[in-house]
């Protein structure tokens, strides 16, 4: 009987040493199983990552070559907004990505009375010269190609309208003359301001035959009173420059040859600028015409008022006229302001122009979609 038992104990040790070791084969090859499972995860993973960098690499390089990203290579989705003077049918004017990578943000931008745009970059001190579509550049400053843009500022100087207007108005001796359309027009002792009209058919200017002292009298006498040695010497010479001076008015054509004059080859100019002081003339407000504006006031050279400036408007000095007159807008600070009392902001350089026979208020943005400055066009 003892024998029997140990059989039987024996059988059930065997049967479970055979469970066991039954149950150790099994998790070895569930351990396989995962590790080969991990393993190709990880190559399927690694194989997709591959695949979504070489995508994006691809991308990149094609947004290079076509200019079509920015240069800091985020995507369009992170760019700013479009601002709130954007229209659906904007042209692009410059693209700012491309070989030209330009950052909006580190660019001065200059406006020509031809409509050319002189960008600067900040950050090289590059220029660049758009025109028609076609960009020019890099110029370096002191340049003879980028010489003559202005940023907008009405200088009244000789020296500035020289530079300005090279093209219509020139210096002979101490005297000035206006060549326009075939006709000369001086000699004038100074020019105080000067207009065209972007058709170029029409100017206006005003000037003074006469003046008492050019600058180059002025210099002769600071430089004799600088070197008198008593005031015995300077009140002498006083006295000489005093005569020279009277002798000037009386052989120049008396005190009426020293007042302001309008010089203009637009016909029936009668303006009169006794009875409205501080008035000058003005080619950019009103297409292919030129207005003469005062403070609250805007005429035209037949001294006819065409437009009175609301309160909130007085004393600005950009101003677009519509073309039937009735209505008019003013620009400051990146804002066009209508006299019906709507606005536009975050946009430069309004100006007018023809397009198919119809006469437009265009201005341009920066377009972050884009990457570029583009224009808007509104019927004016």
């Amino acid at each position: 009987m003892i024998h029997n038992s140990l059989k039987e104990t024996l059988i059930i040790l065997k049967k479970k040493s055979k469970t066991e070791t039954t149950l150790i084969n099994w998790f070895l090859f569930m351990k396989r199983i995962i590790i080969i499972s991990a393993v190709l995860c990880l190559f399927i993973t690694a194989t997709a990552y591959s695949q979504d960098m070489l995508k994006k690499v691809g991308k990149a390089v094609t947004n290079e070559i076509l200019g079509s990203g920015n240069s800091s290579g985020s995507s369009s989705e992170k760019s700013d907004p479009e601002p709130s003077c954007a229209c659906d049918d904007a042209e692009i004017i410059v693209s700012l990505g491309g070989s030209l990578k330009l950052d909006y943000k580190e660019t001065n931008i200059s406006i020509m009375d031809d409509g050319s745009i002189l960008m600067q970059d900040k950050l090289s001190g590059n220029y660049y010269i758009v025109k028609d579509g076609a960009t020019q550049g890099p110029f370096k400053a002191g340049d003879p190609k980028i010489a003559g843009f202005e940023n907008g500022a009405e200088d009244s100087g000789n020296d500035q309208l020289l530079l300005r207007y090279k093209n219509y108005i020139s210096k002979s001796g101490d005297k000035y003359l206006i060549s326009f359309g075939g006709k000369t027009y001086g000699p004038y002792g100074q020019i105080n301001s000067f207009a065209v009209t972007r058709a170029k058919d029409k100017f206006a200017a005003l000037v003074v035959e006469n003046v008492v002292a050019t600058e180059m009298d002025g210099k002769a006498m600071d430089e004799a009173m600088k070197n008198a040695k008593s005031d015995q010497e300077r009140m002498q010479l006083a006295m000489k420059f005093s005569q020279q001076m009277q002798q000037k008015i009386m052989s120049g054509g008396g005190p009426s040859s020293m007042t302001t004059k309008l010089v203009t080859n637009v016909p029936d100019a009668t303006f009169d600028f006794m009875t409205q002081p501080g008035a000058s003339p003005n080619g950019d407000m009103k297409y292919d015409d030129i207005m003469l504006a005062t403070y609250n006031k805007i005429y035209n050279l037949q001294g006819k008022l065409i437009i009175t400036l609301k309160n909130e408007h007085l004393g600005a000095s950009n101003i677009f006229i519509k073309t039937d007159n009735t209505g008019y807008a003013i620009y400051n600070y990146g804002t066009i302001m209508f006299s019906d009392g709507k606005s536009l902001t975050d946009l430069f350089n309004p100006h007018l122009i023809k397009t198919g026979g119809m006469i437009y208020l265009a201005y341009m943005y920066f377009s972050p979609k884009r990457n570029a400055i583009v224009q808007c066009k509104i019927p004016f």
